[in-house]
């Protein structure tokens, strides 16, 4: 009941048309701070997804590392027993260590060596992202380099022209204190054979050659290894696979997810847009109380209604309820109104890419856009709290209206 005197209020001719501008600046208000958070969130929503994308390139689903040191010991039978773990897809052996490049010029840059066997190309997409030459890791006897875009640039050559190979220098394992310091550097040459390009992080840092040479390199024994990369069937059930996989190897290794590879970039995307998110429902917060006004000149244009409706027996919860409703009739106008629009420009860009990024640096050319229903909701339930906090005191205001019919 108390609903329908606000949608009658809300369409009736006002005695003073300043009330009906108000009231309408306000509805416009929030229409604009609705579309606002819609399109921000989506955006971030996109570059997340895109990033996201990106690193599921490099990054495996699962990623079983050494609990302590730099060293994994697996077994061929601790190997088998892993392939073999329910939703376990395909799994590839890595040795990694940090390296110094250079090339046949002395010009040099400092790389993550990745030495990765045969399945590895299957398991991540770093084969579908070469820009030169071809994915051919070689052999111990002739090994292959692909490296990252970035790398390729510092070190001046271009992967499928070069007949120079380039020098890798490691450390290496089990010096004794005290030695020779050209005895703790093993250094191998290996011939470019191709160049990725996925994402900066990844083209300016690794480098990928076949296991043996590194492992060769590197002083590891036939069971060490640096990480073990493992793809699964289901993604649904990778907290459950994680689970078995860290039962199965115990506590001599953690068993990380793509998102606990990456915690300080997650954390910081979602922070972002949750930090832009608190800012617009503040920008918000202060366009709403424009409601304030508009509500108390309601109250004073409807005293006399008021009056009536409590000498017809009324309780003040009622007249408050009516006010309050009134808030919610403005709110819900503006809400419906920036979010449609908001809804409308993503279809757009989704569709056409209206606006473009300025640079041109970028893997894409145009801002990513991601609509998510939880997002609306939660855009939607947190416009109705700001206009219930606005409208509060109006109604409250009005339902504290004392009777007075004499005047």
């Amino acid at each position: 009941m108390y609903l329908l005197f606000s949608w009658r209020y809300f369409k009736a001719k006002k005695s003073t048309n300043a009330i009906n501008i108000i009231a309408w600046v306000s509805t416009l208000a929030i229409a604009v701070g609705a579309a606002s958070l819609v399109l921000v969130l989506s955006v971030f929503n996109g570059f997340e997804s895109l990033v996201k994308s990106l690193y599921s390139s490099f990054y495996t689903d699962l990623k079983v590392v050494p609990a302590m040191g730099k060293v994994l010991t697996m077994t061929p039978e601790l190997l088998g027993r892993l392939g073999h773990t329910s939703n376990v897809a395909d799994y590839s052996c890595v040795a990694e260590e940090k390296a110094i490049l250079q090339n046949m010029d002395f010009q040099s840059t400092q790389v993550f060596l990745m030495g990765v066997d045969g399945k590895f190309a299957r398991i991540t997409g770093v084969k579908d992202h070469l820009i030169r030459g071809h994915f051919d890791l070689g052999s111990a006897d002739t090994p292959f380099l692909v490296m990252g875009s970035g790398v390729e640039s510092a070190l001046g050559l271009l992967s499928d022209r070069s007949i120079y190979p380039v020098t890798a220098y490691l450390p290496k394992r089990g010096v004794r204190e005290g030695a020779d310091p050209l005895e703790s550097i093993s250094e191998g040459s290996i011939i470019p054979s191709g160049t990725f390009a996925i994402q900066q992080d990844f083209d300016d840092k690794y480098v990928i050659t076949n296991i043996a040479t590194v492992k060769a390199l590197l002083g590891l024994k036939p069971d060490e290894y640096s990480a073990v990369e493992i793809k699964v069937v289901d993604p649904e059930r990778l907290t459950e696979t994680q689970k078995s996989l860290q039962s199965l190897l115990g506590k001599s290794a953690l068993v990380q997810t793509r998102y606990e590879q990456n915690q300080s970039l997650y954390r910081v995307m979602r922070t972002e847009k949750w930090f832009i998110f608190a800012v617009l429902i503040l920008i918000l917060t202060v366009a709403a109380f424009n409601m304030v006004g508009a509500l108390t000149m309601l109250v004073l244009e409807k005293q006399k209604d008021i009056q009536v409706l409590k000498a017809l027996g009324a309780q003040d919860s009622f007249v408050q309820r009516i006010f309050l409703g009134e808030g919610m009739v403005l709110a819900a106008l503006g809400t419906i109104l920036g979010v449609g629009c908001a809804l409308t420009l993503c279809w757009l860009q989704i569709h056409y890419k209206l606006i473009p990024l300025q640079g041109g640096s970028f893997v894409i050319d145009y801002y990513p856009v991601k609509v998510l229903a939880s997002d609306i909701a939660i855009v939607m339930g947190s416009i109705f709290v700001v206009a219930t906090l606005a409208s509060w005191y109006p109604a409250r205001r009005a339902g504290q209206e004392r009777i007075d019919l004499r005047s």
